[in-house]
């Protein structure tokens, strides 16, 4: 699969791919539509609870997933990293320990 995208172009796939796949555990998704801040989407469950993402390109390496950590302000808005993998286009939330 080729992945040779500008780093832009790589952000808005994998922002569509993890849209499709929030939409495929029953979310309804809001998408920044801003290019800036702490959040790329707002996901809510059934129940009307919010979900904060931050979609984040990365590479997934042998045996673990390799990413860039939550800001501060991150942490403190309660934003949950979402891991895209352009190769194989495969999704992993972050189980945030903090």
């Amino acid at each position: 699969m080729k992945t040779d995208h500008d780093s832009s172009r790589l952000g808005d796939i994998a922002e569509h791919y993890a849209i499709t796949y929030l939409w495929d555990q029953g979310y309804n998704v809001f998408k920044n539509s801003g290019c800036t801040g702490p959040v790329d989407l707002i996901a809510i469950d059934k129940k009307g609870k919010p979900l904060y993402i931050d979609v984040k390109t990365i590479r997934k390496e042998k045996s673990h997933w390799s990413g860039r950590a939550r800001t501060k302000e991150q942490k403190k808005l309660g934003v949950q990293l979402l891991y895209f993998n352009p190769k194989d286009r495969s999704l992993q939330m972050v189980n945030h320990k903090e």
